[in-house]
């Protein structure tokens, strides 16, 4: 499994300089993370690189690497299972994750899509009261064109993305 952090959260994570990594060779366990702010409260967006399938932690008391997979791990795991996905966590995340990797970011398009993804949910916490673990489900249902599928070729939805991902994952 990968874990990429921005260079903002890497900082605050104090992971020193990371190096980038080529893709995982199952992009269902390569995720890449980036801290934002609202409100002055700290938030880490964790996006699936392939896809951009992603979830919102708060960030606070999250100050080093091993308290970040501390924290992501059991709230990826909540957020797949009440989107449906527990069996992909179960199947294809859990058995990737005894040698995990921390990296640099793996693409400027990657970091431009979640700059976007982090755009719109800072609008929805300006909006709504919304939690981060429901900004989730919102920003997984945008259209982007980073996440898209062989039959979309020009914008996609995350979560079509992630469950095209999974499907092909499955695949004998």
């Amino acid at each position: 499994m990968i874990l990429r952090f921005s260079q903002k959260l890497g900082s605050r994570l104090k992971t020193g300089t990371l190096k980038p990594l080529p893709m995982d060779d199952a992009p269902i366990a390569d995720w890449t993370s980036h801290l934002f702010f609202y409100d002055r409260t700290p938030y880490i967006l964790v996006s699936n690189t392939a896809t951009l399938y992603s979830t919102v932690l708060y960030a606070k008391g999250i100050t080093d690497d091993s308290i970040f997979i501390v924290r992501f791990m059991p709230a990826l795991r909540e957020f797949m299972e009440v989107d449906g996905l527990a069996f992909a966590y179960d199947r294809f995340i859990i058995p990737r994750t005894g040698l995990i990797h921390f990296a640099s970011t793996f693409s400027r398009s990657v970091t431009g899509s979640m700059n976007e993804l982090i755009a719109f949910a800072q609008v929805l916490l300006a909006d709504e009261e919304t939690s981060p673990f429901d900004l989730g489900f919102r920003l997984n249902d945008l259209l982007l064109s980073a996440s898209t599928t062989d039959e979309a070729r020009d914008y996609g939805k995350p979560r079509d993305a992630f469950r095209a991902v999974i499907a092909q994952s499955s695949a004998p």
